[in-house]
């Protein structure tokens, strides 16, 4: 007979995360965590259930069909699941049109789409909240590269963020000017320790720059926050809404593929760039992904919601060990992501070794930095997904150089994300680079 466990409070599943390979002192730490965030959790699992019945209402408006799940070859004229699936997430972001492809292949391609679209020679981009994300530099020509937006004769004006995080009203108002011609906002930090931007800050953002100058595009970089929160920032204001569908809006199951949300000529003008002039949105195989697309997109926003926990969970297990992290364990949340500094690029390795021994697949791969394409340092990521580089599933990253911050998101599920935390945390136990010894209680 097997003898019963000492510890009345023990759980099976607990016996289950000794089997992956977690101690008890680990494990008792992050349970004792999990017992104060039963609150924020129930709070993340309400946004979910009324996203959830957003985007079935958008579908059955859309009348969605069997025959959408098909898809199309060759010129994919008349693609029905296409066509349906743009107007479905329109009806979501509360947009007038969008374009939804699986040829718009990364995040940064479909900013690159919205953004050389809508913008002409003689024209200047502002962005008014600091540095765009690292593989936009040699889109922009901050970094020199071929077919920059700085190649065709479009400048480039930045105006960064208060040391408080807030925006520079000030600093805005002089640097709008008579070619400034379209407004992009990062809503995600990035490779930044600055605060994630709200729906409500961004449309206030949108307002202030409407104010000055009505004419202005506002496109905004959601990538990594659609479905956070009950509102998107197109229903703020936005006229473009950009984004990737291998981060929250596709679910964990689409292959690939990006979207653009917006208004019609923004839309119009982005579709004119991906395929050509007079072709538009009537052309665009949808190459058998309809189903995986209108799947994955129904499931978001309770993926999202399991991600969104883990980055809570994150938060508080490391905050409490005493590491800066962004957002804190506290405050509301506006994306999936969590910022850890580690201050040492040891930490950072280690951290993203406990992820990838915690992925489905390549768990017994071993992450190292390389010099990634679009990054000016070494980047380390552990991601063994389903999907190659889905950041919806749970993976981690960083660039290794000061002040040393690894950028946790992901889990397809809650359960998931939870051990990759506590795997994370393990390896980080191991490597000695840190101690539970002054947190855990006799387990």
């Amino acid at each position: 007979m097997k003898q019963k466990n000492k510890n009345k409070n023990f759980k099976p599943d607990l016996d289950m995360y000794q089997a992956m390979g977690l101690s008890p002192e680990v494990i008792s730490y992050g349970e004792n965590i999990l017992e104060e965030l039963k609150e924020r959790f129930a709070a993340i699992d309400r946004v979910a259930e009324y996203n959830q019945l957003k985007v079935l209402k958008a579908m059955q408006e859309a009348k969605v069909s069997e025959a959408c799940l098909s898809g199309t070859t060759g010129y994919g004229y008349n693609d029905l699941g296409r066509d349906t699936l743009e107007e479905v997430y329109a009806k979501i972001f509360g947009t007038q049109d969008a374009l939804v492809r699986p040829q718009i292949t990364c995040g940064t391609h479909a900013l690159a789409l919205a953004l050389m679209s809508n913008l002409r020679p003689g024209d200047e981009l502002l962005s008014p909240v600091g540095k765009p994300y690292d593989t936009l530099e040699e889109v922009i020509g901050i970094r020199p590269s071929k077919g920059s937006l700085a190649e065709y004769g479009i400048t480039y004006r930045q105006v960064d963020l208060l040391k408080d995080g807030s925006f520079d009203y000030e600093g805005i108002r002089q640097a709008v000017n008579g070619r400034t011609r379209l407004v992009t906002i990062q809503r995600s930090k990035g490779y930044q320790t600055r605060p994630t931007l709200s729906v409500s800050a961004i449309g206030e953002l949108i307002s202030f720059l409407k104010d000055l100058k009505p004419d202005l595009i506002c496109m905004v970089d959601n990538c990594y926050g659609e479905f956070v929160e009950t509102m998107e920032p197109s229903q703020v204001g936005a006229d473009m809404v950009v984004g990737s569908l291998i981060k929250n809006p596709g679910g964990g199951l689409a292959p690939t593929g990006g979207y653009i949300a917006g208004t019609k000529e923004c839309v119009e003008n982005a579709a004119c760039r991906l395929t050509s002039p007079g072709l538009a949105k009537e052309v665009g195989a949808s190459l058998g992904m309809m189903n995986a697309f209108y799947q994955g997109l129904f499931l978001a926003p309770t993926v999202t919601a399991g991600a969104l926990k883990g980055a809570v969970f994150a938060a508080n297990v490391y905050e409490r060990l005493g590491f800066a992290v962004i957002p804190d364990g506290r405050e509301e949340r506006h994306d999936i992501i969590q910022a850890v500094t580690f201050g040492t690029p040891e930490g950072v390795v280690a951290f993203c070794k406990g992820i990838q021994a915690a992925a489905p697949v390549d768990s017994f791969v071993t992450p190292e930095p390389w010099d990634m394409p679009g990054y000016d340092s070494k980047v380390i990521m552990a991601a063994g997904a389903f999907v190659s580089g889905s950041s919806i599933e749970l993976s981690a990253d960083g660039p290794i150089k000061p002040p040393y911050a690894v950028y946790f998101q992901g889990g397809l599920t809650w359960y998931h994300a939870k051990y990759g935390i506590l795997k994370s945390l393990q390896q980080l136990v191991e490597e000695r680079v840190v101690s539970l010894s002054d947190f855990v209680e006799n387990f």
